[in-house]
């Protein structure tokens, strides 16, 4: 099984992975914090805004199965491109919209892609497009947070919709 890699922000890393993992194809997710100058930096440091991270997610994936462009699909889906360092009421540049790529193919087809849809948006699509310098693992309880609090008002309130917005366009159950 190919395994290729990429890492996206887009908001809070619990709704990013709880979206990515709905996909057949993707084979692992990770939150944690990547884009800045800190090294090993905690959810509290990203939170103050002065480590330069982003919350991300890393995620693996098999090509054959789920294509890089399906992948970007959903991510545009999933969160508001256009605005900066904001997704709904998470504000900070910890929510910015970000990918950071792995492979030279990833860095044109992310941005071939952003020119295709941007006809789509109303105001400009901000997201950037860097390439992985280092990526931090965010603390455990991070992960898989949606699956384990599902009625935690957060997840209920701001996941739950985004995930339901996401099954719909892509048919999934």
């Amino acid at each position: 099984m190919a395994k290729d890699m990429i890492v996206f922000g887009g908001g809070c890393f619990w709704c990013t992975e709880a979206v990515f993992k709905l996909f057949k194809g993707v084979t692992s997710t990770m939150p944690g914090y990547a884009g800045g100058h800190v090294q090993n930096p905690t959810y509290e440091q990203v939170c103050t805004e002065t480590t330069g991270h982003a919350e991300v997610l890393k995620i693996e994936y098999d090509s054959a199965v789920i294509p890089f462009d399906t992948l970007l699909e959903v991510f545009f889906t999933m969160h508001d491109p256009t605005t900066p360092n904001r997704q709904g009421a998470d504000s900070g540049s910890q929510y910015r919209s970000i990918i950071l790529y792995s492979t030279p193919e990833q860095k044109s087809e992310s941005e071939a892609y952003i020119k295709k849809i941007q006809k789509d948006f109303d105001n400009p699509i901000v997201t950037e497009i860097k390439k992985l310098d280092k990526f931090y693992p965010a603390e455990k309880y991070h992960k898989d947070y949606y699956d384990n609090n599902r009625f935690q008002p957060y997840c209920a309130i701001v996941i739950g919709p985004k995930i339901a917005k996401v099954k719909k366009k892509f048919g999934l159950k």
